[in-house]
């Protein structure tokens, strides 16, 4: 294309892509907030209950944790980006799914822990949907889908007793993120 026929850019239409990408983020953004709260919220859960058999249980535990607060984290120190943050979202909800299926482990396969880890797990399925390679996270349909999973499955660890309202969830350091970390986390 000859330089004279360029398609001038529309700085209105940079400025409307601009809020569709925030507004995607604050979904993107509290949905992971809310998994890697829930991740957090199984320490203390373990924690309680003692160390009798549980040590390999709490470390995971602790682990898919700071994976997930390491998700939250990188999202909350980039510029917007539909694609990006869906997978911090992803990623968290993942962490938040393995922390779940320890809580699981913990609670003896009990019915509601049952429960509270499908919830998780499809969480988890809904966010890697809304974060796949067709629609990158600006999905609307696949974005509400996601949400609604994860207020699901918050619910299900508010029953289960993983989470309990209006107790503070502990802060979870992320770490040092290294770079096999980030790349597996396709960030």
């Amino acid at each position: 294309m000859r330089a004279d026929m360029e398609v001038p850019v529309n700085e209105h239409n940079h400025e409307e892509r601009e809020p569709t990408a925030v507004a995607l983020r604050a979904s993107h953004a509290a949905r992971a907030e809310s998994a890697a709260a829930r991740a957090a919220a199984l320490i203390p859960y373990v924690e309680q209950l003692g160390s009798d058999g549980h040590a390999d249980a709490a470390w995971k535990i602790a682990h898919a944790a700071r994976v997930a607060a390491q998700a939250l984290a990188v999202l909350s120190e980039s510029a917007p980006d539909p694609a990006a943050d869906s997978r911090c979202a992803r990623n968290a909800a993942a962490s938040a799914a393995q922390a779940s299926q320890m809580g699981q482990l913990v609670d003896a396969d009990a019915e509601l822990s049952a429960v509270a880890c499908r919830a998780a797990l499809n969480a988890s399925q809904a966010a890697g949907v809304a974060a796949g390679a067709k629609y990158l996270g600006t999905d609307e349909g696949l974005n509400a889908e996601a949400d609604a999973a994860e207020k699901a499955a918050v619910t299900a660890a508010v029953n289960a007793g993983w989470v309990r309202p209006g107790e503070a969830v502990p802060s979870v350091a992320t770490g040092v993120r290294s770079p096999e970390v980030m790349s597996m986390m396709h960030l």
